[in-house]
């Protein structure tokens, strides 16, 4: 019989996922059957695959351990990935997670299309052999799309991506990003109140039951404008894909150097004028509940340099 009492860093992890990594030489099928028979119990009591699991919890799996264990597997280490840690720009740090300033041009994670020099890649490479504890890699929390620069931040443990994962569901955090937009705003300041379809949904699901339009809350404000362009800064209450950039293209003034939404005669227009090259959109500030203890963290990465660069050319800032 194997017992032992769950850590802090183990919690909020599935049940059926922590035996999948702590019994990797037992079948799938048969831990599933373990679990089914109550030959697996947390704190005594019959356990459910889904289960999260919270520190303290006492585990028992009921067999014989040595053959639950089996012989180690060796430990093949993965080839560091091609990447220069040095090049990233941390604003914060502590035991629980980091505050990155991200490039624009960097993705978060791997995905059609791109196979490495992800900010997943530059963190573990900055942490190193700290990079993972207790089967947890450290994972960014949330996305920012990969022409989208500034802050972003990532879990160093797991109860840190559980708490963030509450913290993004229920809109415990409060994001703010800068954008350069077309034209002339009509006010100094609005909402817009505009569902999205969701971004992701499959084609199945679009026949079966229609199109899923959900929530979309924008708040923006004129930083500084002019008879061509806008600076604005802008807060989301809702985190829709493309959220920001589809809400000001859906009320004619789209954020300067967007590719998918924008006006393509202004990009160029910008590009030549004012040496615009990427998207125009940049996460400033980020608030949030720490997740020891829950205080307020508000952190900021400072306007990129080559954005500071075209508003100077377009006479937005000195």
């Amino acid at each position: 019989m194997i017992e032992y009492r769950i850590e802090a860093d183990t919690a909020g992890m599935r049940l059926d996922k922590h035996l999948r990594k702590r019994l990797p030489n037992v079948p799938v099928s048969h831990l599933f059957k373990m679990i089914r028979t109550k030959k697996v119990r947390v704190n005594g009591k019959r356990a459910q695959p889904e289960q999260l699991l919270t520190e303290g919890d006492v585990l028992t799996i009921r067999g014989d351990e040595q053959q639950l264990v089996g012989a180690e597997r060796p430990k093949v280490d993965p080839p560091p990935p091609p990447v220069d840690p040095s090049r990233l720009v941390i604003l914060r740090e502590d035991d629980w997670l980091m505050a990155v300033d991200k490039p624009s041009g960097m993705a978060v994670h791997t995905g059609s299309g791109i196979t490495g020099g992800t900010l997943v890649d530059y963190v573990r490479a900055f942490l190193g052999p700290k990079a993972v504890r207790n089967d947890f890699a450290a994972s960014p929390a949330h996305r920012l799309d990969r022409e989208t620069s500034g802050v972003i931040l990532v879990a160093k443990r797991r109860p840190a991506m559980v708490h963030f994962t509450e913290v993004f569901t229920h809109g415990l955090s409060r994001k703010r990003y800068l954008t350069l937009v077309k034209g002339k705003m009509p006010r100094d300041s609005g909402v817009i109140d505009l569902p999205l379809s969701e971004h992701q949904q499959t084609a199945e699901s679009k026949a079966r039951r229609g199109v899923n339009m959900q929530a979309a809350v924008t708040r923006w404000k004129v930083v500084k404008q002019s008879s061509e362009a806008a600076l604005l800064s802008c807060v989301i209450e809702t985190g829709r894909t493309h959220q920001i950039r589809r809400h000001l293209a859906a009320i004619g003034h789209p954020v300067a150097g967007d590719k998918k939404y924008g006006d393509f005669a202004f990009n160029r227009d910008v590009r030549a004028r004012w040496g615009l090259k990427r998207l125009f959109l940049h996460a400033e500030r980020i608030e949030f509940p720490h997740p020891e203890g829950g205080a307020k963290v508000a952190v900021e990465a400072p306007l990129a340099v080559e954005l500071r660069d075209v508003l100077k050319r377009a006479a937005l800032v000195p």
